[in-house]
């Protein structure tokens, strides 16, 4: 993967969150927060929860936070490399290509029911009419990955694929959609044969009303999949770094209406702490695959 400062300050859209007086021992250079947020759903949805968010987060540690919707993954994990994001949100997969050579530091994640961090699933499906009825019939079809730095858009359907012999790459005609609303939509309008569909992607349709369970057949299903960590800089300066670890691992998420929390994945309405070892099951898979994390783009 080529990294550039460039190419990730172009890749995202900043929306501004009001924020309290500043603490401005604490606050960063420029006085404002940033938190970057990875593009698993479109800019309508995710901006209006994660300004929300964005203003919790104020309202504890006392900075104003800028919220930043990437249009990459990647964009988001060479924005944080720069010193540009003090905060971000990444799929797993980001999450461990970032904290190899970002420094990103795993704090927090989403809640469930339980106060247990949230989990979620990836699959691969195709759609009535397709003449695909098990995953082996893929090969050779016409199918769409969300973005390459994607654990549910990539590493686990590309795993998936070569359990039954197919290659991940050759073995099928694979488009990179650029997102998972993107890939559903492909799917959705039989642009393509088959393709990834995570149970978030299920969740935000759903409440969009764009989900209808009889138009998709799914042909594998992965196990839980721990959800997207919330990661700290790992360089900022060490009050910063605390006090914003603090608030993040207990932020109380219910100014969040009930179809918001279904979009991010919490059935609680609250972060809870999370750490870096849980991510390990992804590192696995990264090596049984023998990708090399650096050449994603």
């Amino acid at each position: 993967m080529k990294f550039t400062l460039r190419s990730a300050l172009f890749g995202l859209v900043c929306l501004a969150s009001a924020a309290p007086a500043l603490a401005a021992s604490d606050c960063p250079a420029g006085e404002t927060i940033h938190f970057g947020v990875e593009p698993y759903d479109s800019d309508a949805i995710l901006t209006p929860i994660y300004n929300k968010i964005g203003a919790a987060i104020s309202a504890e540690v006392g900075c104003p936070v800028e919220i930043q919707i990437a249009t990459s993954y990647n964009a988001e994990i060479e924005a944080m490399r720069a010193g540009k994001l003090q905060i971000g949100q990444f799929g797993p997969l980001g999450y461990v290509l970032a904290h190899q050579v970002a420094d990103a530091q795993a704090v927090a994640t989403v809640a469930d029911a339980k106060g247990a961090p949230s989990t979620y699933t990836a699959s691969i499906v195709t759609w009535p009419g397709s003449g695909i009825t098990t995953l082996k019939q893929v090969a050779g079809h016409s199918f769409a990955y969300s973005d390459p730095a994607s654990t549910s858009g990539h590493l686990f359907p590309a795993y998936a694929l070569e359990t039954v012999g197919i290659d991940q790459n050759k073995g099928i005609q694979p488009i990179y959609a650029g997102s998972h609303t993107a890939s559903f939509e492909a799917l959705r309008n039989h642009k393509v044969d088959a393709g990834e569909l995570n149970s978030q992607t299920i969740q935000a349709a759903t409440v969009q009303g764009e989900y209808d369970p009889k138009a998709f057949i799914t042909l594998w299903q992965s196990k839980k999949i721990p959800i997207d960590p919330i990661a700290v800089y790992g360089k900022l300066n060490p009050a910063l770094k605390a006090k914003l670890t603090k608030a993040l691992q207990h932020l109380d998420l219910s100014s969040l209406t009930p179809a918001e929390q279904k979009v991010i994945g919490t059935k609680s309405g609250k972060l809870v702490p999370q750490q870096d070892s849980s991510y390990d099951q992804i590192r696995a898979l990264v090596h049984v695959l023998h990708i090399d994390l650096t050449k994603l783009s």
